[in-house]
């Protein structure tokens, strides 16, 4: 470990990994884990491997991810071997009619076009990954933004008609890059580059000292409304 854990965060460290064996035990193989790659999902994906490696995985690539999250991604299937990690991606024939009728980058001109494109690229091969699940593990942080500062660490997902837990709910970003260094975890080369966040490389960009970590992300949009629908703001919350 090149690293030291303090207490405070070998705690939260403890209680993840009671979390995830729980939810392991009580979903058994209705519960999945959704991947983006991003650093709060590799410090998962390795609580994961050492405690829960039962929980299935999937990653979305939506066809327009930066070449470094594709590298991750092989580097994460070769690390955790003992990890089953299924790769999902949007029908070909969505994402030519969205193109078709609105030009490749269409999601600068407006958010309504964006979102559009988020649901043909993201949400509908998030429907196929989810689809006869019972519930769903995710890498949300309240840090993370303002439309994520109140998330639990279980809540109703109305949207997708399942339960939701968020493991990482109450870590801060500093305890989040503790764990990948002390344990020396696979992370995307972008986050050395100011990419605290890493989505679709059109609509991800490096940022500047001092900005939200967010800020990155569609950054031409209000940050009060500036999610994917992957997330809706305002789950109902159960504990």
């Amino acid at each position: 470990m090149s690293e030291q854990i303090s207490a405070e965060l070998q705690a939260k460290i403890e209680h993840v990994a009671g979390l995830l064996k729980q939810a392991e035990a009580d979903y058994a193989n209705g519960i999945v884990f959704a991947n983006s790659l991003g650093a709060e999902d590799v410090v998962l994906t390795d609580l994961i491997s050492r405690y829960a490696p039962g929980i299935r995985m999937f990653v979305l690539d939506t066809g327009r991810l930066p070449e470094e999250t594709l590298k991750l991604l092989a580097q994460v299937r070769s690390h955790y071997g003992n990890l089953k990690l299924d790769v999902y991606y949007p029908e070909a024939a969505d994402v030519e009619a969205y193109v078709a009728e609105n030009g490749i980058n269409a999601f600068y001109e407006s958010q309504a076009l964006r979102k559009g494109c988020c649901f043909v690229r993201k949400i509908k091969p998030l429907k196929r990954a989810l689809s006869g699940q019972q519930a769903w593990i995710t890498g949300l942080r309240r840090e993370q933004s303002v439309t994520r500062d109140e998330i639990a660490f279980s809540e109703w997902d109305e949207g997708n008609g399942l339960q939701k837990l968020n493991p990482l709910a109450d870590w801060s970003e500093k305890e989040v890059w503790a764990y990948i260094r002390a344990n020396e975890v696979p992370y995307n080369e972008l986050h050395d580059r100011h990419y605290p966040s890493i989505g679709c490389a059109p609509c991800t960009r490096a940022i500047s000292m001092g900005e939200d970590v967010r800020s990155g992300r569609w950054w031409w949009e209000n940050p009060e409304n500036r999610e994917c629908g992957l997330h809706p703001a305002t789950p109902l919350k159960f504990k």
